[in-house]
């Protein structure tokens, strides 16, 4: 019963936040989240990472070897994704892989991780969403625009934290405490802001293709997570980090695969990325329960 209501208090404010912002849409569809996608972009999301990565106790090693774990799963992702898309029938594998390989680690992972496993769970977590955070600014524009621009990684505030953090780390320098006590501010609203805009977003979102965006979501949230168990046993990974890797890779697709196909790619593939990502973020709701509780029972 313990472990029940535990994983009650994990996923009921994440869902119930984003059941606001779904409220909100639907009532408001005039609504306008440019302010919160400024934000997080260019504050959030920076303080965010400087905050998990330097504050909750985490070194420098465990860093590195997570990122790396999670690397690992990005590259079977890939394969995974390229397969279910030829399977599809896809015409551009390459524009429409995004969504396989990049989940939402941000704005679900991290509080869920977070109320799982408190301040050290979400510096694992941030180790493996700054992962994330770089692909999408690298390897998801060289997806969608078929070629590879550095200025876009050099113009996004989130790369500097990663660098800033990544140096912290290594040198085991203690953030000041004005710094830490900002960033934890911004980042709970930071949290906050992103979950609501993840319920806004998923009542703007349209299904074009719903037998090809579910196909695509099962690749995502249900091959997800035994992609994630498989990386656990084979390097025999054990503990709240394990149930950190595993929770993250059972996310869905990350809403920032859609902004990024928006701005590279012909609307048909924008139009079949929203597609994926509203189906396998509602398919999510079913699975992730799941995934936690089995976190919960056995990496604890």
């Amino acid at each position: 019963m313990e472990l029940y209501l535990k994983l009650f208090e994990v996923l009921f404010p994440v869902f119930f936040v984003v059941g606001i912002g779904y409220y909100l849409g639907k009532n408001n569809p005039k609504i306008d989240t440019t302010f919160i996608t400024n934000f997080a972009a260019n504050i959030g999301t920076p303080a965010m990472i400087i905050y998990s990565l330097t504050s909750t106790g985490m070194s420098f090693d465990i860093f590195k070897n997570y990122f790396w774990y999670y690397l690992i799963a990005i590259f079977i992702f890939t394969i995974v994704g390229i397969v279910f898309l030829f399977f599809l029938n896809t015409k551009d594998i390459i524009r429409e892989l995004p969504p396989f390989v990049m989940p939402n680690t941000g704005n679900m992972g991290l509080p869920i991780c977070l109320f799982a496993y408190g301040t050290q769970g979400l510096g694992i977590a941030a180790a493996i969403s700054a992962l994330i955070v770089l692909c999408h600014f690298t390897l998801g524009v060289f997806l969608a625009d078929r070629k590879f621009d550095l200025s876009v990684i050099l113009k996004n505030p989130p790369f500097y934290a990663i660098i800033i953090s990544v140096i912290f780390l290594y040198f085991r320098i203690e953030l000041p405490l004005f710094v830490e006590n900002t960033t934890f501010l911004l980042m709970y609203a930071t949290i906050f802001l992103i979950l609501m805009s993840l319920g806004i977003a998923l009542t703007r979102f349209k299904v074009f293709s719903f037998k090809k965006a579910l196909i695509s979501s099962i690749g995502r949230v249900i091959l997800g997570p035994i992609i994630g168990f498989s990386i656990i046993k084979y390097f025999n990974l054990s503990g709240f980090a394990a149930g950190v890797l595993l929770i993250q890779c059972s996310m869905p697709s990350a809403v920032l695969n859609y902004l990024v196909a928006s701005i590279y790619s012909p609307k048909k593939i924008v139009d079949s990325v929203a597609s994926t990502i509203v189906v396998s973020t509602v398919m999510s709701f079913a699975t992730i329960p799941v995934v936690v509780f089995f976190a919960l029972k056995y990496f604890n």
